[in-house]
């Protein structure tokens, strides 16, 4: 996308050099770039719709298209999170499906594995620590993929104590005191 600078000056290029000393020609250019500039943005807003990573307003046409409701109270990234689930999930069901799809709502790395004598599905969060911050949009969305005589189990991961602690810097009365008296660390 071009400014209104780039453009004026484009344009000023193409005149004859009598017209650079003329005041009336150059505030013409300098109006019509900024319309130009205008216009070439709201062409790159629209194409930006086209696409669920950069859409914005479009969002809503995209969740019409998938059957999601609309909900303006997401931010633009839990909507679009939805939608690359929505996207991903077509198709014949497999582990590897069903890894893009959780992955797309937990932002990390996922593992999917089968408990067949259980009939159960079970997907690991490897990447990220707690609860996806939409657990409930992914676990109707795999409900939809995943067929109805299976399970879904959700292994979420979490800070063990030793891992805290390991990651804890303590300081003890003795090697404080040597810090204030010059002694070692």
């Amino acid at each position: 996308m071009r400014t209104a600078t780039e453009i004026a000056r484009t344009m000023r290029d193409y005149l004859p050099k009598y017209y650079e000393e003329s005041l009336l020609a150059g505030n013409l250019i300098n109006r019509e770039a900024d319309e130009l500039a205008r216009i070439d943005a709201a062409v790159y807003d629209v194409l930006d719709q086209f696409f669920i990573g950069t859409a914005t307003w479009g969002l809503s046409r995209w969740e019409t298209m998938f059957g999601v409701p609309t909900d303006t109270t997401k931010t633009y990234e839990q909507r679009r999170e939805v939608l690359r689930g929505k996207l991903r999930g077509s198709g014949k069901v497999t582990a590897e499906l069903i890894r893009n799809v959780a992955a797309a709502y937990a932002n990390g790395e996922v593992a999917v594995s089968a408990d067949v004598p259980r009939y159960t599905v079970i997907i690991k969060f490897i990447g990220v620590f707690g609860l996806p911050s939409q657990i409930d949009e992914l676990k109707a969305t795999l409900r939809d993929i995943v067929p109805a005589h299976l399970a879904i189990e959700y292994n979420l991961r979490y800070l063990t104590i030793a891992e805290v602690e390991a990651m804890t810097i303590y300081e003890n009365e003795h090697t404080t005191q040597d810090k204030y008296l010059g002694g070692g660390a």
